[in-house]
């Protein structure tokens, strides 16, 4: 792949998703934002475009072919792996870490009055997350995979009550914009993720899987965002009306 400063940070990632780590470094949004090109992100961020691109060249040739090839995949297959995968880690991982945050605000909230803002933006962006899955799950994912069924059978595609796909995935991206505004919160409140000198272990692992699930959801957005949205409206348009 040839980078250019015309080059969207989303069609990047998606070829190798190793280039999201060059773009952490210089606090490049990829999910949400990834419809952005080289160029404006470096205007945005000041930074050497030709220097940034060589970066990103590197990763991309020193990397082998990558395990999943997220855009060989038909849009119902992946939909039902992001569910699989994402959508199950958030449900198994927002209760551990709602108990562990209230623990280390009971022990630590004298000293760091900032953990109760942060468990407090964590709740709602769990609880938002857990509502905007749901409505994946039930309302769009399985509308995505009868365009697919649609087209793979030549049958006509029985028009949805919400009109185009583009209809309910602008709503999911406003949805993706407002988790990612609440983890920034939560990664400016907690320098980052680092704990503080005077942290317990508990208070340390906390972090850790704080910032390990903000890592998972910028995943689970960009392959949504850049890789499974553009394909569905892409099929709903080739499908039988």
């Amino acid at each position: 792949m040839k980078i250019t400063t015309a080059t969207s940070v989303g069609e990047i990632t998606g070829i190798n998703f190793q280039t999201a780590d060059v773009f952490r470094k210089y606090n490049i949004d990829f999910c949400c934002n990834g419809h952005r090109t080289i160029g404006e992100v470096c205007e945005e961020k000041q930074l050497n475009c030709t220097s940034l691109i060589h970066e990103l060249g590197t990763v991309l040739q020193a990397a082998e072919k990558p395990e999943l090839n997220f855009q060989s995949w038909p849009a119902g297959f992946l939909a039902d792996y992001i569910q699989m995968k994402h959508h199950t880690y958030v449900e198994d991982t927002v209760p551990v870490l709602k108990t562990y945050l209230s623990k280390i605000c009971d022990v630590h909230g004298s000293n760091h009055p900032e953990l109760f803002e942060v468990r407090e933006i964590f709740e709602r962006a769990a609880n938002e997350l857990i509502m905007h899955m749901k409505k994946e799950e039930l309302i769009l994912f399985p509308y995505i995979k009868r365009i697919s069924e649609s087209i793979r059978q030549h049958v006509s595609l029985h028009a949805a009550p919400f009109g185009s796909v583009e209809n309910p995935i602008a709503m999911m991206k406003h949805e993706h914009n407002t988790e990612g505004d609440y983890f920034r919160s939560i990664a400016a409140l907690t320098n980052q993720y680092t704990p503080p000198a005077d942290a317990c272990n508990t208070y340390k692992v906390t972090f850790a899987m704080l910032k390990q699930f903000e890592e998972d959801l910028h995943l689970h957005i960009h392959l949504e965002n850049n890789i499974l949205f553009p394909k569905a409206i892409e099929n709903e348009s080739l499908a039988v009306r």
